[in-house]
């Protein structure tokens, strides 16, 4: 029997291991039918897709997901996705006035919706610079093309995104990237909802088999540069870099990444209440 099953993730190369399960049928192998549904606008319109059922599985970004199980949501983190930090890159408009990180202070910040991403980085930054975040000002723009309508009309002033995704947008002359922000976490973890889980877990050994071989052969799978530069239009020397700084994960997220991640956002007033490892993690021996 098929098992039909909804996937989300950002448009972008970290989930390569995903397209390919799907293309040449590991997942199909496994009785699984897997759609896979882009989210533009990142982790916090992810977020909404678990809980109103429109995905039964997503790979968010580690800290939006701590922040979601911090504030209530019923999600559980299945494993790691990717180790390596995200490099975000600081970005304006190439015709502004800002040429440094220290013209951005007191200035309007673009980030996809609150709970998101470049919502959560931006007050890592402010926090880096020694800057009050208790000041920071932000305008949502939903994605990066709308981030990229705001900094053009002045709405907003800059704009946290993930280095290689907007590196073509600096390369055309639209955005000038003042510098790097990586996360002092893992970036990417596989998350779904307790509700899923409670029914479906048994399902996870098919969906992680072989995403999670594909994953740990990536990088000697054969052309898999010109591969990644064809599919997501970015210079092959571009898609090496960033290879070089990409480690992903076939484990459960550690309890020190967890940890460091959420006491990150206690310190930065971003969450409340805090909660027990157990409570993020979706506890395999547990159920099988």
């Amino acid at each position: 029997m098929i098992t039909k099953l909804k996937i989300g993730g950002v448009p972008e190369h970290f989930n390569l291991p995903w397209h390919l399960c799907i293309e040449e049928g590991d997942f199909a192998n496994n009785q699984l039918e897997v759609e896979w549904i882009d989210y533009h606008g990142g982790t916090g319109e992810m977020s909404e897709a678990l809980k109103t059922g429109q995905v039964d599985i997503a790979v968010m970004l580690t800290e939006g997901s701590i922040k979601e199980i911090c504030d209530g949501s019923a999600f559980k983190i299945i494993q790691t996705f990717v180790e390596s930090p995200l490099m975000w890159g600081i970005h304006v408009h190439a015709d502004s006035d800002f040429h440094n990180i220290d013209d951005l202070k007191h200035k309007t910040a673009a980030i996809s919706r609150y709970g998101s991403g470049s919502h959560l980085m931006t007050y890592v930054h402010w926090d880096n610079q020694n800057w009050n975040t208790e000041e920071l000002d932000f305008k949502t723009t939903q994605n990066l093309s709308g981030a990229q309508k705001s900094l053009a009309e002045g709405t907003s002033d800059y704009f946290l995104w993930e280095h290689f995704t907007t590196k073509p947008l600096v390369d055309k002359g639209i955005f000038r990237r003042l510098g790097d922000q990586p996360t002092p976490w893992p970036c990417f973890v596989i998350v779904s909802t307790e509700a899923f889980l409670k029914k479906h877990s048994s399902l996870l050994p098919s969906i992680l088999t072989p995403l999670n071989n594909k994953s740990s052969h990536l990088k000697s799978t054969q052309a898999i540069e010109q591969n990644i530069a064809n599919r997501y239009k970015l210079k092959i020397e571009d898609v090496k870099d960033w290879l070089k700084i990409t480690e992903w994960s076939q484990q459960q997220i550690p309890k020190s990444d967890v940890n460091s991640t959420q006491q990150k956002l206690i310190d930065l007033k971003l969450v409340k209440q805090e909660k027990k490892y157990t409570d993020f993690i979706f506890d395999f021996n547990a159920t099988f």
